[in-house]
C-alpha cells in the first residue's frame, strides 16, 4: 500500500475527475477483504455506502482490512487506512488522523454523502488502536 505522503504528492497535481480516478485506483489497491469478514460487526455506521473495516494487530502494530461497495468511497477508505496501516497502536491512538487527511480537502472535493462516514471510520480506527495500546501487543 502506498504511503499517505506519496498519495498526497500525486493528489496535489491532479484536478477534478483525475482526483476521482485516483481515489478509485486506491480503492482497487486495497488488500482484499474476505467476504466472511463483511459482517454487521465490521460495518462502519453512518456511511452512505456500505463500508467494512476489520482491525488486526501483531506485535503492537495495526493492520486493517477494509472494503466498500462503492468505488469512490472505497478510495476514501483507502486514504484513511494509508494514514494508519502497519503503525504502532500507541502512535495511531495519539495521531490526529483528521489532520493527516486535511491536505486532501475531502469535504470540498467530494459530496457530503461520500464523506459523512469518515469521522466514524477514524473513530473506529483510533478506538481499536487505543485498546491495543493499553492492553499491550499480541503476536
Amino acid at each position: 500500500m502506498r504511503t499517505l505522503d506519496d498519495i498526497r504528492e500525486e493528489y496535489e497535481f491532479l484536478e477534478g475527475d483525475e482526483r476521482y480516478r485516483l481515489l478509485i485506483e486506491l480503492g482497487r489497491e486495497l488488500e482484499p477483504m474476505p467476504e466472511a469478514l463483511k459482517t454487521d460487526a465490521t460495518l462502519v455506521r453512518g456511511c452512505s455506502a456500505a463500508v467494512w473495516v476489520y482491525p488486526t494487530e501483531r506485535n503492537g502494530e495495526l493492520h486493517f482490512l477494509a472494503d466498500s461497495n462503492a468505488a469512490i468511497t472505497k478510495g476514501i477508505v483507502a486514504l484513511v487506512i494509508a494514514a494508519v496501516q502497519d503503525k504502532p497502536a500507541a502512535e495511531v491512538a495519539a495521531m490526529d488522523v483528521t489532520a493527516a487527511l486535511a491536505p486532501f480537502d475531502l469535504k470540498n472535493q467530494l459530496s457530503s454523502n461520500r464523506t459523512q462516514g469518515v469521522p466514524n471510520m477514524i473513530a473506529l480506527v483510533k478506538d481499536h488502536a487505543a485498546r491495543i495500546a493499553q492492553s499491550g501487543p499480541t503476536s
